[in-house]
């Protein structure tokens, strides 16, 4: 069973053992693997904010500013899980070896189901219409592993590296 695996079911049972409700924090994530889903270093028009609770309010992802018609980007390798609709908004979903499953969203596909794609091949086309952005199209940029969502500017960051002394 993958290592992440094995954490996010420790910190489950931990949370039932102790009666609280499952933690909608990040938990580790490979990082540094992923890349943006739009080109360049798209702006952050609005930043994830996680729920309190499983099924309270929040934003489980991040707005990306680009403009209408530009290609999205898988932010890394993997199969496409979904392209289609969802409750009136164009989709795409992918999964990734690692566990984690990123969105995107509103973008015309140009993948099927069962596809898979490369870090960085085109996805789809962005499409303006998101709700709330304010610049001409916004990409809502998601990620999870299992049901627990996670911030994906984390699968950005390199990993960090510190040197220790030998004594």
């Amino acid at each position: 069973m993958p290592v992440l695996r094995l954490v996010l079911l420790a910190a489950l049972t931990g949370a039932l053992l102790t009666g609280a409700a499952p933690a909608v924090a990040a938990p580790p994530v490979p990082v540094g693997t992923y890349g943006w889903p739009l080109a360049g270093t798209p702006s952050v028009t609005r930043p994830f904010a996680p729920p309190a609770s499983t099924y309270g309010p929040g934003h489980r992802g991040v707005d990306l500013a680009g403009p209408a018609g530009a290609p999205v980007l898988a932010a890394g390798a993997g199969v496409v899980a979904f392209a289609g609709m969802v409750a009136g908004r164009p989709v795409v979903s992918v999964d990734h070896p690692d566990g984690v499953r990123t969105t995107y969203e509103p973008v015309q596909p140009t993948v099927a189901a069962g596809q898979p794609v490369a870090r960085g091949a085109p996805v789809g086309v962005l499409l303006a219409g998101h709700a709330g952005c304010p610049v001409e199209a916004c990409l809502h940029w998601g990620a999870r592993t299992g049901e627990t969502y996670l911030d994906p500017l984390l699968l950005l960051t390199p990993p960090g590296v510190r040197l220790l002394p030998w004594g």
